[in-house]
């Protein structure tokens, strides 16, 4: 047990913790990020239990999550991601005491960590910005207006082609097969349509 009681391993912990506790809030599901991210959590709290930490280092973390939340308020800034990301890693490298205020895990180590965690956390960043910004591929409120073609007889039930695709859809009045119709509204996946008098 002497071997995890090391503040290179505190350090590789806390940092596997901040990655996969982020995975596990931009990608929530199945449940098994959280319970691997609550895991490493309680761990780096036994950690921090066994060795000397810097309170400071702590709050610099928790204040890497400002510039983080002003970057999803402000469409997701890059100048305030990369400052998100910097802040909580200068933290997390502080976190385990050493002499005097100096980290206490290995320069290399928090060199390269850093390093990698920063460009995983920019990159999966950077994919939930472009994921959040993209439109939608199907967006119904687009279908008000546009104009399609019966496919079966519509009046209560039936069936239009519009854009491209074969949807349910409704009239007030009955239409016939092959008529050339106008989608005025929808009522969930259902559309609302009259009939175009050519």
């Amino acid at each position: 047990m002497d071997i995890l009681v090391n503040p290179n391993v505190g350090y590789l912990i806390l940092m596997m913790s901040m990655l996969i506790t982020l995975l596990a809030v931009l990608s929530p599901g199945t449940g098994i990020l959280e319970i691997f991210a609550l895991a490493l959590l309680i761990f780096c709290g036994w950690l921090v239990v066994q060795l000397p930490t810097q309170l400071w280092a702590l709050l610099l973390m928790l204040l890497g999550f400002v510039p983080l939340v002003l970057s999803a308020k402000f469409n997701w800034q890059p100048l305030y991601l990369a400052s998100s990301i910097a802040i909580s890693l200068i933290g997390a490298a502080f976190f385990f005491k050493g002499e005097n205020w100096y980290p206490a895990a290995h320069p290399l180590l928090i060199i390269i960590l850093s390093t990698l965690e920063g460009g995983v956390l920019w990159y999966i960043a950077r994919k939930t910005l472009e994921a959040h910004q993209q439109i939608p591929a199907q967006d119904l409120s687009q279908l008000i207006g546009a104009i399609g073609e019966t496919r079966t007889n519509v009046h209560q039930e039936g069936t239009i082609f519009i854009n491209g695709e074969l949807w349910s859809a409704r009239s007030t009045s009955p239409i016939p097969k092959n008529r050339p119709v106008r989608v005025i509204s929808r009522d969930g996946l259902i559309l609302l349509v009259e009939e175009i008098n050519t």
